[in-house]
């Protein structure tokens, strides 16, 4: 099969490079292959069954058109401030242009005319005053909500607007290999079970978003592709009361604070707040299961969820941050017989286990069901673990009560987006005709930062037809 552009990945990196690349008038022949299904096609049975299944060969929660973010809570960050190290390669006031660009094509496709964050200047002066206090950094961002449910009919849209302008997608099938001959991308090579094929290409961009890091930076390594090992972020994911999270949901919808707390000082940071969601189970190919959080629209749940993560980066002599971070993945997972722990943040602070009729009996009752209670200490490193602590004690000035004892932890929450592909400013890297693109190219974080990213991608292949 022979095409203009091929894309791995239809996620937003990905779909956005495509759709933008049409709606300029390209005449070229775009392909996306997606190993996962299309979007109508997607569905995780635990709404049914009320636990995990561990679906094979993938889960429909983190695979399939659009990627992890169909079935997230769907905010777009309208801030360059959030959302990863794109501004730092193409420049801060291009990035902002390309995310106010962006914005309006999901309103076009039926995103939320409201605009969370804004509007609350003297509420948000008091929380900043706190954060100050607390030795925290409060990032102002706007937050568009989609809600998990929207934003799987929002991407719908855009799936059949890509069919209908002529864009081949590609289900069911996963890339295995890029076709690289004298320092030049040719196309990529595809397997379906037993069937491969070959898509030969003049231009392949690769988007194929957190769940596609690691794959990634294999194929890095084996190609001579130039990239540097980079951060990976290790944490857990809170659970409280809405009543604790009453003024910051209701002034910022999502609280985006960043600290260095003692002793280490390390990055750690707040992420994906869902007021009044629920916290989600995803699994990767390798049986890892990891927490997440969802928020939706119309449904919701006694408590607010919100990720804080530990940033850690390796370089001599190990360079391997994604594989340490599926580690401790893998030992919590054990630790849980396959299953997220949960635990108290009074008895972690105690030195003891969480028992089930503890949580039973608490004020926070979790929204993962099938959550097992432990001791998330036991797998959890050493330094992230006080890392967390520290932050979760700074964050009790801002937010009083949210280090409550019965606060709940999840874990493992991991972001595998560590390996940082080296581009120019015009997305090229240092083979000919290869493009990578979101956060599997380490330069973005999040929906609207990697749906941007492939705004831009899609106007520098017109530009070079």
């Amino acid at each position: 099969m022979n095409k203009d552009v091929v894309i791995i990945g239809a996620g937003p990196a990905g779909i956005f490079t495509a759709l933008e690349m049409i709606r300029n008038g390209s005449h070229s022949q775009i392909a996306i292959v997606e190993k996962g299904q299309p979007i109508e096609k997607r569905r995780c049975p635990k709404s049914q069954t009320g636990y995990c299944v561990s679906c094979r060969p993938y889960c429909h929660i983190t695979t399939g058109f659009s990627g992890a973010g169909a079935f997230s809570d769907g905010k777009l960050s309208l801030s360059c401030e959030v959302g990863g190290s794109f501004p730092d390669l193409v420049g801060r006031d291009k990035a902002q242009a390309l995310i106010d660009y962006t914005d309006k094509i999901y309103l076009e496709f039926g995103a939320d005319t409201h605009v969370e964050g804004v509007g609350n200047e003297k509420d948000v002066r008091e929380i900043r005053k706190r954060a100050i206090q607390a030795g925290l950094k409060l990032v102002d961002c706007p937050i568009r909500h989609l809600g998990t449910e929207r934003a799987q009919s929002l991407y719908a849209s855009i799936q059949h607007y890509l069919e209908e302008h002529g864009v081949e997608l590609i289900f069911g099938w996963e890339c295995e290999d890029l076709i690289i001959e004298n320092e030049t991308c040719l196309g990529v090579s595809l397997r379906r079970g037993s069937e491969t094929q070959e898509i030969r290409a003049r231009h392949t961009v690769v988007a194929t978003g957190r769940r596609g890091a690691d794959w990634l930076e294999r194929l890095c390594a084996e190609h001579n592709i130039a990239h540097q090992p980079g951060t990976v972020d290790i944490g857990v994911r809170v659970e409280c009361r809405n009543e604790v999270m009453e003024e910051v949901n209701r002034v910022l919808y999502e609280s985006k604070l960043i600290g260095y707390p003692k002793p280490f000082k390390n990055r750690v940071r707040t992420f994906c707040q869902n007021p009044g969601g629920f916290v989600s189970q995803e699994n990767y190919d390798n049986d890892l299961a990891v927490v997440n959080g969802h928020s939706y629209k119309d449904k919701k749940s006694e408590n607010t969820n919100v990720s804080i993560l530990c940033s850690h980066n390796f370089s001599v002599p190990f360079n391997q941050p994604i594989a340490y971070a599926q580690k401790v993945g893998e030992l919590t997972n054990m630790l849980g017989n396959g299953h997220i722990l949960v635990q108290r943040f009074g008895d972690i602070l105690d030195g003891k286990r969480t028992w089930e009729q503890e949580l039973a009996r608490s004020n926070v009752r979790p929204t993962l069901p099938d959550a097992v209670a432990g001791d998330i200490t036991a797998a959890m490193p050493y330094r992230a673990m006080i890392n967390i602590i520290n932050f979760i004690q700074a964050m009790d000035i801002v937010v009083p009560g949210f280090a409550a004892p019965e606060t709940l932890l999840y874990s493992p929450e991991l972001k595998f987006y560590s390996n940082r592909v080296r581009m120019d400013e015009n997305l090229h890297t240092s083979v000919e005709g290869l493009h990578c693109l979101g956060d599997s190219s380490g330069w973005t974080r999040g929906l609207m930062m990697a749906s941007a990213m492939g705004v831009m991608m899609g106007r520098t292949l017109v530009e070079n037809e």
